[in-house]
């Protein structure tokens, strides 16, 4: 008797994955507005490298801190609650921009960042375990990954809002120039600053209008109760001491912190790459950004369906060489094949933070719930690598015959090292 096929999403519950799908664009969206947006700040506000870097520390920072105290409320609530909450907290973090620009403040800036990302720690605690939990739990890596491939697809639409409508129309004046400017015109450059930031502030204040959108169609929305308890079946504590114990689960927290870590520094730096190696424009440098997001969803929508016939740990495992590789092609050769190679890393990620977050869960029932929060508080690498490279790009004088942004990608190669590791001990299990 032939076996009935199972599938990845059950008709009735199609239209719910569908609405929480759109999450995941949603936040991607954010992701990689805010990205280029660290070569910005620099330029406008005069600040190092590992002072403008502080955008993805207080931007990873939100999920650190929100996490744990997200995946708490789901538990005592429900999804829905989760997801409306974080919509509340991502628009009110956008619309912060309004003021920030208008004090002029940079550590404004920075708290707008933190508040939108502790809203994006909800959605994202709450949609990954909803979407696994959409179906059978042998499909359940394959609907996440299905789910996931639409978040670049955001990522793709902020980078380039990120080019078109905020690089594109900064004033062009470089760093020396505002420099030179400040010093016989302090009142003309503090105008051309709050232009920029006008600039910048723009697209966020519409961002914060389309997620009070999505907060609404939310609202008004029925999801299913999937999964989801009002009563735990053992206390938060418990689930604590067993996740702890749950040799995998601690390892694929690790790997994701990693993870986490290399993708922010590759689509970060990238602009400063280009810029200080081959001289480009910021704007000319985000479109190479944008054609690795390219490559990156291509080539989610690739290795989904080829996970119909390999393991998941045995790909991640060899795009984790495959980055490895590309990335000491940025570090050791010179002139566009260098840039070239960055841009190539995105073929290699674009698979490893569905995987890993399937791994991670696979099998652990309603402890999954607070185990995605650990899985959501690994995106702190995200928070304190982008400025430790920021740091490496303003003090490194190793070797003479490398510059101090190239040999800063030895952290993208460290990250690497560690996920191909995790992913050839996870293989053997």
């Amino acid at each position: 008797m032939k076996t009935p096929k199972i599938p990845v999403v059950p008709r009735s519950l199609i239209f719910p994955f569908i609405l929480v799908t759109s999450l995941f664009s949603l936040w991607g969206f954010a992701n990689d507005i805010t990205n280029p947006m660290v070569a910005a700040f620099k330029n406008i506000l005069l600040i190092t490298n590992f002072e403008s870097s502080l955008v993805q520390f207080a931007f990873y920072g939100g999920y650190c801190f929100m996490a744990i105290p997200a995946a708490i409320f789901i538990q005592k609530f429900d999804y829905k609650k989760g997801i409306l909450t974080g919509l509340a907290l991502y628009s009110a973090g956008c619309l912060l921009f309004i003021p920030a620009g208008n004090a002029m403040a940079f550590w404004v800036f920075l708290i707008a960042y933190f508040v939108m990302t502790c809203g994006l720690a909800f959605l994202e605690t709450t949609s990954n375990p909803f979407i696994l939990s959409m179906g059978a739990e042998e499909t359940s890596t394959r609907r996440l990954n299905l789910s996931q491939a639409f978040n670049p697809i955001g990522s793709l639409t902020g980078m380039l809002i990120a080019k078109e409508f905020i690089l594109a129309r900064l004033n062009p004046a470089t760093e020396a120039e505002r420099i030179a400017l400040g010093q016989s015109n302090p009142e003309a450059l503090s105008a051309l600053q709050q232009f920029d930031l006008d600039i910048v502030s723009g697209p966020y204040l519409l961002l914060g209008v389309v997620v009070l959108v999505f907060f609404v169609v939310f609202a008004i929305s029925r999801l299913p109760k999937v999964a989801v308890e009002k009563q735990l079946s053992s206390s938060t504590g418990a689930i604590v001491q067993r996740l702890l114990g749950n040799k995998l689960y601690v390892r694929s927290v690790i790997a994701q912190a990693f993870y986490v870590g290399v993708q922010i520094m590759v689509w970060t730096f990238i602009i400063q790459y280009a810029e200080k190696e081959l001289e480009m424009s910021k704007v000319t440098a985000q479109g190479y950004n944008m054609v690795a997001m390219v490559i990156f969803v291509t080539s989610r929508f690739i290795c989904t369906f080829l996970l119909k016939y390999f393991k998941p740990s045995v790909l991640l495992t060899n795009l984790a060489i495959g980055g490895a590789v590309f990335t000491a092609g940025a570090i050791f050769i010179h002139g566009m094949v260098g840039l070239y190679c960055i841009v190539a890393i995105s073929a290699c990620m674009s698979l490893m933070f569905p995987t890993i977050y399937g791994i991670a869960l696979k099998g652990l029932g309603d402890d999954a719930k607070l185990a995605s929060a650990g899985l959501i508080l690994a995106i702190g690498g995200g928070c304190l690598m982008p400025p430790l490279q920021g740091l490496l790009i303003d003090k490194a004088i190793w070797f003479d015959a490398l510059s101090s942004v190239r040999i800063s990608f030895v952290l993208p190669l460290i990250c690497f090292a560690v996920i191909a590791a995790f992913g050839r001990w996870t293989a053997r299990q």
